[in-house]
């Protein structure tokens, strides 16, 4: 068990709980069985019959078997079939399981395991069967559900005979009874053995409450050891540096960005560090927000400084920043303004003198604003008094980093981190829950909407003939255009990249040759434009792995309007700014999750002139692949879409990742689902820690705690 399905311990078994349950006349539908996945199916044999081949040397025995709405058909070779033939008659009911192929277009299982549910010598195992709800656990092929059932009889007789006493519930007694919810002991009897429908319900809702319940606490507890911490308040001067840049704003801030700002006001100017994170639409001014805080923080006398994942954004921040400050950036130097700043740049590839020049202005707080990548983390890099730190695209960011800045400070400093993924407020408070939150959800006034299509490639060729055609018809009106492919193209090896398709020996479907193609490349696209269809146009690429100097030449040609098509890959999918770009043609937009298409498209749209964002994928009509596409053509709210997003991909994903890569926690809870016990879960957590921080009178708690967070776990709520 430990080596195929991860269950180390007795409580790692007591929490593998039933994918589902099979009822006795329950059709598990054969008709639909997924290919190439290990599957358990409870049926009836129907018929069986024993045949030769290779003239007579070899026998096989095949055993059809049903549910009532499609059949499957079970294969034994050698020896073995004739003792199975004896077993598999007509009527016999049973539990199969084995991974699913296709032969002359039938679905079957070579040499699946089963365990007959109906022998006359076990009617104890007829009668349990009979009686009960059977569970069909998340299994393999090396160690089967009904094993698993087995071993969990084993294990529960056990704890019955002990009377359940080294059961340790986390729940307090009094959150337990004002929930109304059942023993912890009677949840795991309910789920593992349940006598009605009525039992897994119960048995679900106190299991999720534990897994919620856990979680918040470790979170709460981290929220209130960060409000225990010393921070230096920045309350902003009057009269300076944010008085003057809000001055010469040439439009007034959105009601969204003036209550967020006043929220982040209201943290800066507490004695404990700030933990907040906004959230904002693609293109909701997030930057804006970002810099006012900084300006206000320099005007109390602290730096600000603020991370970027990439080179091209830091660049790009930096050429913003200094352009919507003007001679407010120019602090010390001639012409700047009296109460101004400096504001520096620091990333890896700048050159030796100019690095020194800046690591200068940090050490002597000459500059007051400081915009860089990962370089900003070394050792090398010292403040003057770091009392700000902004993290952009918070996602792409290891625990590790933020941590490592904010060790830059004399005291821990102020931490705003921004992110333009839309997270759902489940997810949110799941994930980011040591975080206040702040959402920005209106654009700017002058945005324009983005019109979004599918393109289908593959159905419709003149389709994608006519997205070139839009695509010169925007750079004949003064306008540029983005192409977006998922890959460079000059990588060594391009079978890699192309994915593995259904196996056995049916015809391989439209959707499989879309997906077994490797994904379209910048390189190769760019040469086909330039020579084809958008040939006479000034086509350029830009791509990670280009020097950091071609990078940043390219991006300000475009910026600049020297460049009419930029082919490129998500290179461009945070912060870049372009509001001369109206179009962006997306290939083999599959290959592309939900929020990163929300992402990209978001590039576009930033001026006055109305976006337009096409989806070419080859993927068939019907296929989830194009639904999906179909769902980001239909809506620019990110957080809808970021719902989508969810519910199709597995949560332990999105927590797995955000737990630093360790195994989810969650089995029974689903983030999106169960929104109201993750809400009720949190308050009540936050109760707890308020009146018992060490949760010194809840030792059960304090164990189940101790469990959930191992030592990697730890670790990365530490880091915060």
């Amino acid at each position: 068990m430990a080596e195929h399905l991860d269950l180390h311990t007795v409580g790692d078994l007591l929490h593998h709980y039933p994918r589902r349950y099979a009822e006795r006349g329950e059709l598990t539908r054969l008709a639909d069985l997924p290919l190439d996945e290990h599957v358990t199916v409870v049926a009836q044999v129907a018929k069986a019959a024993m045949k030769t081949f290779n003239h007579g040397k070899g026998v096989r025995l095949e055993v059809v078997v049903t549910d009532g709405s499609g059949s499957l058909t079970l294969v034994f070779f050698g020896r073995g079939a004739y003792a199975r033939e004896k077993e598999l008659i007509p009527g016999r009911r049973g539990m199969f399981a084995g991974k699913v192929s296709v032969f002359n277009r039938t679905r079957q299982l070579l040499h699946p395991d089963y365990e007959l549910l109906d022998k006359e010598s076990g009617a104890d195992a007829a009668e349990s069967f009979a009686g009960r709800l059977l569970p069909i656990y998340p299994a393999c092929k090396q160690f089967q559900s009904w094993k698993l059932t087995k071993a969990l009889d084993t294990l529960l007789d056990l704890f019955e005979a002990q009377g359940w006493q080294n059961i340790v519930d986390p729940l307090p007694p009094a959150l337990r009874e004002g929930r109304g919810l059942t023993e912890l002991a009677d949840a795991f009897r309910k789920v593992h053995r349940p006598a009605s429908k009525a039992d897994i319900e119960d048995a679900r809702s106190r299991l999720k409450w534990d897994e919620a319940f856990v979680l918040q606490v470790a979170l709460a507890r981290r929220r209130h050891a960060d409000g225990q911490l010393p921070a230096v308040a920045r309350k902003p001067a009057a009269g300076g540096l944010l008085d003057a840049f809000d001055a010469k704003l040439p439009f007034t801030l959105t009601e969204g960005q003036t209550k967020v700002s006043a929220e982040i006001f209201d943290d800066l100017a507490t004695e404990h560090p700030m933990h907040r994170l906004l959230q904002g639409e693609v293109g909701s001014g997030k930057t804006m927000v970002a810099l006012r805080a900084m300006l206000g923080v320099v005007d109390a006398g602290g730096q600000a400084a603020m991370l970027a994942p990439t080179e091209v954004l830091a660049q790009q921040h930096h050429r913003s920043i200094t352009e919507m400050m003007g001679e407010l950036a120019e602090g010390g130097l001639l012409g700047g303004a009296d109460q101004g700043t400096k504001v520096v740049l620091l990333t890896g590839s700048m050159g030796a003198a100019a690095r020194r020049h800046a690591l200068l202005d940090l050490v002597t707080g000459e500059a007051g604003i400081v915009i860089g990548t990962h370089a900003l983390i070394e050792d090398k890099v010292r403040f003057h008094d770091l009392g700000l730190v902004v993290v952009d695209e918070q996602h792409r960011f290891g625990v590790e980093q933020r941590d490592a800045l904010r060790s830059k400070g004399k005291q821990p400093p102020h931490l705003l981190v921004m992110t333009a993924t839309p997270i759902p407020r489940t997810v949110a408070m799941t994930v980011f829950g040591d975080l206040e939150t702040s959402v920005l959800d209106q654009l700017p006034a002058g945005r324009s909407p983005i019109a979004t299509h599918v393109v289908p490639a593959k159905d419709k060729p003149h389709f994608l003939a006519r997205a070139w055609e839009r695509v010169r018809e925007e750079v004949a009106g003064g306008h540029q255009a983005y192409v977006v492919c998922p890959r460079i193209g000059d990588e060594e090896d391009t079978t890699a990249s192309a994915r593995k398709t259904t196996s056995g020996q049916e015809e391989p479907t439209a959707e499989d040759l879309a997906e077994k193609r490797p994904p379209l490349a910048v390189v190769d696209i760019a040469a086909q434009l330039g020579r084809g269809p958008l040939s006479g146009l000034r086509v350029e690429v830009l791509h990670g792995r280009m020097q950091p100097d071609a990078k940043d030449d390219v991006m300000r040609r475009f910026a600049a309007g020297e460049v009419d098509v930029l082919v490129a890959t998500t290179v461009i999918e945070v912060g870049v700014n372009v509001p001369n770009a109206t179009a962006m043609v997306i290939m083999d937009a599959d290959r592309f999750g939900v929020s990163q298409l929300h992402q990209l498209r978001g590039r576009v749209g930033r001026g006055s002139a109305p976006g337009l964002c096409l989806l070419v994928s080859e993927m068939p009509e019907g296929s989830p692949a194009r639904s999906r596409l179909t769902a980001v053509a239909g809506t620019l709210d990110g957080f809808e879409l970021s719902r989508i997003d969810l519910e199709q991909r597995r949560e332990g994903d999105v927590l797995g990742q955000a737990q630093s890569g360790v195994r989810s926690s969650l089995r029974m809870l689903t983030v999106i689902d169960d929104e109201e016990v993750i809400a009720a879960a949190r308050e009540e957590a936050a109760a707890v820690v308020a009146a018992d921080p060490e949760l010194e009178r809840l030792p059960e708690l304090r164990t189940a705690l101790d469990a959930l967070l191992d030592k990697e776990r730890e670790r990365y709520l530490e880091k915060g």
